[in-house]
């Protein structure tokens, strides 16, 4: 089933290739969406996909890529159009 999710990172995730390795991620689980900086430092995305992919897209925040130092993951539905694929936006 295809649902929605926002996910919001913290911790050191900014300046270490978290949106490039969010965006390879989602990709590979073929999940659309984006993902974006927050200037509260934090990395936001919005995932459209089958439950067990965002899932996965979730547990695998919670590491990220190699340099990142994730604090915390946050997790709530979203609803909307899925976007045809899956986009690095800018910081807001």
């Amino acid at each position: 089933m295809s649902m929605g999710a926002r996910i919001r990172v913290t911790g050191r995730v900014q300046g270490v290739f978290f949106r490039d390795w969010t965006v390879d991620a989602a990709e590979a689980l073929g999940i659309s969406g984006w993902v974006r900086n927050r200037r509260d430092g934090s990395v936001e995305i919005l995932g459209f996909g089958e439950e067990a992919a965002l899932r996965e897209l979730v547990g695998r925040c919670h590491r990220g890529p190699a340099a990142a130092q994730v604090e915390r993951v946050q997790v709530e539905a979203a609803e909307g159009e899925a976007p045809p694929d899956f986009t690095r936006e800018p910081t807001v």
